[in-house]
């Protein structure tokens, strides 16, 4: 399949299709030029299975709002206490607290650490949350990135006044057509979307080396994880891998340390400082670098992290809760589910 060079980023912050005997059957079309009417799959094959055979996660009142979180807006003074003692100083940069408790103006970040208000602003995580996948599906799938209008033919321009499909929603890929430097995917009947508004599915064969029944790929192309037990995807979500300056390293890691809240902070004294108070459902791959939920934004399917493996909150949660059995953290030095990190195209 033909990629072109794909740019995802939004500011700070040779992969082998599964066959026909494994879960995951593509029926997808392909050509080098703008097809013949009628391109790609017929109208009635395509109303016969019109959205993908996913189950949707919906994220859960108790999972998301379990905290208060705020963005801190500049360097701030730390007190022991309300109108109190300063005991501490936080430099400007990337910082995210949750607050405990809130008294007169006054947020409580920790045990006798407070700060004033008028430094902070609410955030709310993101609802945005994977699908769980049945055994087989007929077409791949994938999720729109942005609220798109698709065209009626492959390269065309899209109607005016035409609704848009909106962001996030998971659709099928039914055929690929590949105009100028990108390909066309067919979504539905008349519907058309170029790639680089998507975000593909694309399962992977098990590594040699992976030694674990359950294992996450990620895809730095698409900007997609994949949960697999055994050869088979059980579970696939949008991420935010890092940017250009701190990107999220290629190879085979296994999960060695996991965290259900977790202070991160970096780069000190540098432009890049970072502090985020209590990152939820935490799993250390690769030395400093990790799946994790993330509450301070909602660009899941481009890149936008230090270096982690940003997850929605709900879907953080869900991969935690589903690699626990592979690791013992009674046994010294057990690693957990292995994590294969490549990318199935070239991007900048």
């Amino acid at each position: 399949m033909h990629m072109g060079v794909r740019t995802r980023g939004l500011g700070l912050i040779t992969v082998v299709l599964f066959s026909l005997c494994l879960s995951f059957v593509s029926f997808a079309a392909h050509a080098d030029s703008i097809c013949a009417d009628p391109c790609g799959l017929p109208d009635a094959d395509i109303l016969a299975y019109s959205k993908p055979d996913v189950q949707q996660l919906y994220a859960q009142h108790d999972q998301l709002y379990d905290r208060h979180y705020e963005k801190v807006l500049n360097a701030v003074d730390i007190y022991d206490a309300p109108n109190g003692n300063v005991v501490d100083t936080l430099a400007a940069g990337f910082n995210y607290i949750t607050a405990k408790a809130s008294v007169d103006g006054w947020t409580e970040i920790d045990q006798d650490r407070w700060v004033q208000d008028s430094n902070l602003k609410e955030v709310l995580p993101s609802t945005y949350a994977g699908v769980t996948i049945p055994a087989k599906l007929p077409y791949p799938f994938a999720w729109i990135l942005v609220n798109v209008v698709p065209s009626k033919t492959p390269g065309a321009d899209a109607p005016d006044n035409a609704l848009p499909i909106l962001r996030y929603t998971v659709v099928n890929i039914y055929a690929t057509v590949h105009v100028g430097d990108w390909d066309w995917y067919q979504i539905g009947v008349d519907q058309w979307v170029e790639q680089r508004k998507i975000a593909k599915m694309l399962p992977v064969e098990r590594p040699a080396d992976v030694d674990t029944q359950k294992w996450v790929s990620v895809d730095l192309y698409e900007q997609v994880a994949i949960a697999y037990e055994g050869d088979t995807p059980v579970f696939a979500t949008l991420i935010s891998s890092g940017l250009k300056d701190w990107p999220t390293e290629e190879g085979l890691f296994h999960v060695y340390v996991r965290y259900p809240r977790t202070l991160m902070e970096g780069a000190d004294g540098k432009p890049d400082f970072y502090w985020l108070q209590e990152v939820p459902w935490t799993q250390y791959f690769d030395h400093d670098i990790a799946f994790h939920g993330t509450y301070w934004h909602d660009g899941f399917g481009y890149r936008h992290s230090h270096g982690c493996v940003n997850m929605s909150i709900t879907d953080a949660q869900w991969l935690y809760n589903w690699a626990s059995s592979e690791i013992d953290l009674s046994v010294p030095n057990d690693t957990g589910a292995a994590v294969y990190v490549y990318s199935s195209g070239t991007y900048s």
